[in-house]
């Protein structure tokens, strides 16, 4: 063979490697991104949208991307391993034939129109982490085979018309750290929560009864719950302030009635903020607050509080939020909260203090009247 020849072939030889290394697309991966846009109206897909740029005539994973595919979709090798939509007002269904993109890594379709029930077929996206649906018009339940995903991280419902009890196998979702159902119709009991939650947010429903134990056990990395505007009830117990990474805690909007504070054990507790606001809470306002070492922002607005608020609240050098207005709180105001140095904000109006400065933000908003607050201690003045 001539030089000129043996160069010749070596060169179709790369050549061929070249092409066999940027295979095409993966023929069911092609099957399904196609049904996608298809379940879709095409009216909803604008000019200048990722989708629109969905043209297969050409491979979804070639390169370089000029005018087709050039958004919505990336690649790892033949395999589409994630979608990730732009927010177009996209209408339409999720076909079940998404569940044949077995290399998923991602599924974004966050801030769209998407309607009708999530398909139970999801469950075939095995390597999944992170499963996005949030502000679309997705109704139904929650599929139960949604929770055996295991490599799931990121479960973000939020913002649609999801009803129904949330699965009672939600904690099989072990590698789960961020789950947000807020904004939906769901009902019943919080069920037993994933292992290694970091954030819980299911703000917006229908959820009730108490918060039980059983519920948490186990929740080492949990640092924010928010489950505020719900139906929860009963006593909210020590052991739930004392969850070890705890930080922020909203439980504001619901019919609690008492809240019960021990000392926190953990000396390096995290809690910096607390909203109980707009509860049934009775009793006296918990001294041991005060003894949370990072807390920020404590909120027990319109609740059903009485008694003096205890004077190490205005010793707590963290606390630089206070709101305790709307209750039937008495006696005087701690004078270290109106020192030249303070520097704690919010209000404690609306109550049956006396002596409260109007010339402190704290004490802007007006007491009740006296008939009220004689009304609420059994027909006695309160004392000042």
């Amino acid at each position: 063979m001539s030089n000129s020849n043996w160069f010749i072939f070596l060169l179709l030889l790369a050549l061929s490697s070249l092409v066999s290394v940027h295979s095409l697309t993966h023929s069911s991966d092609i099957t399904a991104l196609r049904a996608f846009k298809s379940s879709l109206k095409f009216s909803s897909i604008p000019p200048n949208s990722c989708l629109a740029t969905w043209d297969f005539t050409t491979d979804p994973c070639s390169e370089p991307r000029v005018t087709h595919f050039i958004c919505g979709i990336t690649c790892s090798g033949n395999r589409i391993n994630q979608i990730t939509l732009d927010s177009q007002g996209y209408t339409g269904t999720l076909t079940p034939l998404v569940s044949s993109l077995t290399q998923l890594i991602t599924l974004d379709l966050g801030e769209n129109n998407f309607y009708g029930p999530i398909p139970s077929s999801l469950s075939s996206l095995t390597n999944l982490q992170h499963l996005i649906l949030r502000v679309n018009s997705f109704s139904g339940s929650v599929p139960q085979s949604l929770t055996t995903f295991k490599s799931l991280r990121t479960l973000d419902l939020s913002r649609n018309s999801l009803s129904g009890p949330l699965p009672n196998s939600i904690n099989s979702l072990t590698s789960l750290t961020r789950l947000d159902l807020s904004y939906n119709r769901f009902t019943g009991f919080l069920p037993k929560l994933p292992p290694n939650l970091n954030e819980l947010a299911v703000k917006a429903n229908s959820l009730s009864g108490s918060l039980y134990k059983s519920s948490f056990d186990g929740l080492t990395q949990l640092m924010v719950v928010e489950l505020s505007e719900n139906s929860f009830t009963g006593i909210l117990e020590p052991w739930f302030f004392l969850l070890p990474s705890l930080q922020q805690i909203n439980l504001a909007n619901n019919s609690f009635t008492s809240v019960v504070i021990l000392k926190p054990v953990n000396i390096n507790s995290q809690l910096v903020a607390i909203n109980l606001s707009f509860n049934r809470i009775e009793g006296f306002l918990p001294a041991n607050f005060s003894d949370y070492p990072t807390l920020r922002s404590l909120s027990l607005s319109y609740n059903r509080l009485r008694g003096p608020i205890p004077w190490q609240y205005s010793k707590k050098g963290s606390l630089q939020r206070l709101f305790l207005d709307g209750n039937f709180l008495n006696g005087s105001p701690p004078a270290g909260f109106f020192a030249g140095d303070t520097a704690v904000s919010g209000s404690l109006g609306d109550n049956c203090l006396r002596s409260c400065p109007v010339s402190s933000e704290l004490c802007s908003k007006s007491q009740k009247p006296a008939s009220i607050c004689q009304q609420a201690y059994g027909g006695k003045k309160p004392r000042s």
